[in-house]
């Protein structure tokens, strides 16, 4: 915490503690283990379950393209292996949007609660 932090937290009632505490800032694995909590955690859900099967089946597909002994077997394998490594990748990159529109809700939400202290 920084300093303006210790006197915002001095200065707030008990009520406005606890709203400050649920605001607080959250390291990169609390604020993504957020995600699969609240209106949309199911949606997280799928989106990791869908990531996690396209990675085994391209694991498993890249196996049996280093196993190929000829060329044509090798692009049998190694190309669908490629497209779904990258699909898994690409999934699962598309929560960082929310994660970073969480970080900047939560800012607000403690902008707000020192606007509503210094007015009351």
């Amino acid at each position: 915490m920084t300093k303006l932090d210790d006197l915002i937290e001095q200065a707030l009632s008990d009520q406005d503690k606890d709203i400050l505490r649920e605001t607080r800032e959250l390291g990169w694995f609390a604020l993504g283990a957020s995600q699969f909590r609240g209106k949309l955690g199911w949606v997280t859900w799928v989106i990791m379950a869908v990531q996690i099967t396209l990675f085994v089946i391209s694991v498993w597909m890249g196996l049996k393209f280093f196993a190929a002994g000829d060329a044509l077997t090798a692009l049998k394998w190694g190309l669908p292996a490629a497209t779904l490594l990258i699909l898994a990748t690409i999934i699962k990159t598309s929560l960082m949007p929310q994660m970073q529109a969480d970080r900047i809700l939560r800012e607000l939400k403690r902008v707000e609660l020192m606007i509503a202290h210094t007015r009351g």
